[in-house]
């Protein structure tokens, strides 16, 4: 497994901070907060998809290459 890249880590990140803000928004009581945090929970959870995937396709490649040079 190679190391993540920076879509993966974003999302991660977005997640993060989507989760940090429903805990507030659903601690004070603000509704727009805890949508808000929501919608950046799933968009993170998204990009650290298509992180994940380009990392494979990647990956497939390398490997693809290497079996050509034997």
């Amino acid at each position: 497994m190679g190391l993540p890249n920076k879509d993966e880590l974003a999302g991660k990140f977005d997640q993060a901070k989507g989760t940090t803000k429903e805990t507030v928004g659903r601690a004070v009581n603000n509704r727009n907060l805890e949508e808000e945090g929501r919608a950046d929970h799933a968009g993170g959870k998204v990009r650290e998809g298509f992180g994940k995937a380009r990392r494979k396709v990647g990956e497939a490649i390398e490997d693809i290459g290497e079996a050509v040079r034997k």
